[in-house]
């Protein structure tokens, strides 16, 4: 949760709930699918599950 807490929620401020749920979904998406993680030998999340899923077919 350290990520979430430094990342978004103490960067943003939220007038409405619907404001709140466009930005979680676009933090969501960028932390997933861009954001480059150092434990996943700096690779997203997505690509990572990716290359593991090819490497299994194998």
């Amino acid at each position: 949760f350290k990520s979430i807490k430094t990342e978004f929620v103490y960067q943003e401020t939220f007038e409405t709930i619907a404001e709140l749920q466009i930005k979680w979904f676009d933090y969501v998406h960028w932390y997933n699918h861009i954001r480059l993680h150092s434990t996943l030998d700096y690779m997203a999340p997505v690509e990572y599950r990716r290359q593991l899923a090819e490497a299994n077919c194998e």
